[in-house]
């Protein structure tokens, strides 16, 4: 394949023999002619010339939250028996130009390594690839594009915040427990009572002085820990979001996620796209809904109060977060009388001045019936004070009276 010189030697070539046939001078014939020869000669110099090379991609890490580091290195090594020329490694990335790199001439069985750090200012996935080895002659007139890998994906993970993970529900949670990575046992970490002692229990936990205060066998029972529960409901309705706010409300709900997966809770994550990852526990599940927020994108198909019905019907226990930036009175009203199928309902609202402005997007608005619940369900986020910090706020004063919680987004 000719490059823009190769062209441009062509051109310069039939120029020089048109000139010496209009003008009758052997030099322009002399001069075109070499032109043409130099110009077949760098073909005949590719088609000769045989790579034998094995390229190897690698991403560190192939997984990365928003704004951390990630990394390509590249491994060339010459399985040829001859000394390759001067090559020329092109890189697509998503969203870029590309990385193009130089690798020196490599003896037989030589290996030369190259790296380049990737683009992670945004969540999604990232294609990097095909890997091209370009080869062209000496005189950069001709080059010959060969693939040598395929297509790479780094998954940039929305940024999480470090925050406490939501606060344990009270009463009866009929799933608390279930589906956890391990099973508790029969003994506990907090003191509960004493009761007799009955076959099978651990000769560990006999209480010797009350054992001999009661004259009988004595056995410490310890509360058995339960397993937390959390809903978080992702508002990505693009009539209800701008660009900014997306990403801020992805952000929030990654961070949420992340804190219970943490405490080992079982963790559901359910978007008004049609996202249901079910409750479950672990690394894997919570990389599986990180991996999920990564790609999830606003659409117009979807609806709120849909997904709102059917958490009423399905749900009860564990509690509730709900992430928003804006939403109208009555979606509002319809979340909060979940209360009576969830432990605790909680609204995490951004503001318009948290992601720098309104566009017609409605603020949240207590419902009027419920104007005195409303500022305990609702954590609003404005430009006062980060996310985390309104977080904490909130998750803190659970137990205090009655507050109304500002923050400001990142």
């Amino acid at each position: 394949m000719l490059t823009r010189r190769g062209w441009g030697t062509v051109l310069a070539g039939v120029v020089f023999l048109v000139a010496g046939r209009v003008l009758g001078a052997i030099e322009f014939y002399v001069i075109g002619a070499t032109l043409f020869v130099l110009l077949g000669g760098t073909i005949l110099w590719l088609q000769l010339t045989r790579l034998d090379l094995d390229v190897a991609r690698e991403l560190h890490p192939p997984r990365v939250h928003a704004g951390s580091p990630s990394r390509v290195d590249i491994k060339v090594q010459n399985r040829g028996r001859r000394r390759t020329p001067v090559l020329n490694l092109r890189d697509a990335v998503e969203g870029t130009r590309g990385a193009n790199l130089l690798v020196a001439p490599l003896a037989p069985e030589g290996v030369d390594r190259a790296a380049y750090r990737l683009p992670t200012e945004r969540r999604g996935i990232l294609s990097i690839g095909p890997l091209e080895v370009v080869l062209t002659d000496p005189f950069l007139l001709t080059r010959v594009t060969m693939q040598a890998t395929g297509v790479s994906e780094l998954t940039v993970y929305p940024h999480v915040d470090d925050i406490p993970p939501v606060p344990q529900t009270s009463g009866n949670d009929p799933m608390a427990g279930a589906e956890h990575p391990n099973a508790l046992g029969r003994g506990g970490e907090d003191f509960y009572a004493l009761r007799q002692y009955v076959v099978g229990d651990d000769l560990r936990r006999v209480h010797w002085a009350s054992t001999a205060r009661h004259d009988d066998l004595m056995v410490r029972q310890d509360e058995v820990p339960w397993q937390g529960r959390a809903t978080v409901l992702t508002d990505v309705r693009a009539s209800a979001n701008t660009a900014a706010s997306l990403e801020l409300v992805i952000s929030a709900a990654a961070s949420i996620v992340t804190a219970g997966g943490r405490r080992q809770d079982l963790v559901r994550l359910v978007a008004t796209d049609g996202t249901d990852s079910g409750f479950a526990a672990g690394h894997a599940h919570i990389e599986a809904i990180l991996e999920r927020l990564a790609s999830i994108e606003a659409t117009n198909d979807s609806a709120l109060r849909r997904v709102v019905d059917r958490l009423a019907r399905s749900t009860s226990g564990g509690a509730l977060v709900v992430v928003v930036a804006s939403i109208e009175p009555d979606d509002l009203d319809r979340l909060l009388r979940l209360r009576h199928r969830f432990g605790a309902v909680t609204v995490v609202s951004f503001e318009p001045s948290s992601w720098g402005g309104r566009d017609g997007v409605p603020d949240v608005a207590a419902p009027a019936g419920r104007r005195a619940a409303a500022p305990r369900a609702i954590v609003r986020v404005t430009a006062d004070s980060p996310f985390p910090a309104a977080w904490r706020r909130a998750t803190s004063r659970r137990s205090r009276p009655e507050t109304t919680l500002t923050g400001r987004a990142r």
